[in-house]
């Protein structure tokens, strides 16, 4: 078992490295309108820092609630706020379709995390752009989720899978794999599992969780 206080240590650093592009991006923006004189220049600039400040918005929203506690909610969170918090990740790829399949207007929050964890891992995996569909749906006292990344190629890193199955040795926890190690962990706390199979075009990842 990794532990909690590196575990946390490499999430922050995943978070930090995630938004040094958009907030890079502000400021250089930023200094470049303060030395811009041409009208159209100056909007055109306004229009990218517009851009970067959406980006880093909503990439600190989805890891609040993807890493964080997300203390705003209680055990479970609407279908929407998930939807919307992956819909604006893709919409900033801008070549990858996301197509929802999730029953039922409401999740357990370990469910949204896994979800939310998941499709972000698809969505790293499209470096071509694709389609990313999510389906989850809770019965019978468990939520099982299933995301299936797709596109002309897959780009998936081994470390990541053995992350989610758990077979990944402490020593090899990195900044990039230990949202994967976190979502493990958290399936097995609860007694539930994480699967991911890697097919010609597909990436394919699931979860079954109990509830709690």
């Amino acid at each position: 078992m990794t532990n909690s206080l590196d575990l946390a240590a490499l999430l922050c650093s995943r978070l930090c490295h995630d938004l040094l592009s958009p907030v890079g991006a502000l400021s250089n923006g930023l200094e470049l309108l303060a030395e811009e004189k041409d009208s159209e220049m100056r909007g055109r600039i306004v229009e990218l820092l517009e851009q970067s400040a959406k980006a880093s918005a909503d990439k600190l929203k989805f890891f609040r609630l993807a890493f964080g506690a997300a203390g705003g909610f209680g055990d479970l969170v609407p279908v929407a706020e998930a939807r919307a918090l992956v819909d604006a990740l893709v919409g900033n790829n801008g070549r990858i379709e996301a197509r929802w399949a999730v029953t039922g207007d409401a999740l357990p929050k370990p469910a949204v995390k896994t979800l939310l964890n998941l499709a972000l891992i698809g969505i790293e995996a499209l470096v071509r752009g694709g389609t990313l569909d999510l389906g989850a749906e809770l019965r019978d006292g468990e939520t099982e989720i299933v995301i299936r990344a797709a596109g002309p190629r897959i780009a998936f890193d081994a470390l990541v899978g053995k992350a989610l199955d758990g077979t990944l040795p402490s020593a090899e926890l990195s900044s990039r794999t230990a949202p994967a190690m976190m979502i493990h962990q958290l399936a097995e706390s609860l007694g539930g599992e994480v699967q991911v199979v890697l097919a010609e075009g597909a990436l394919v990842m699931g979860a079954v969780l109990p509830a709690q």
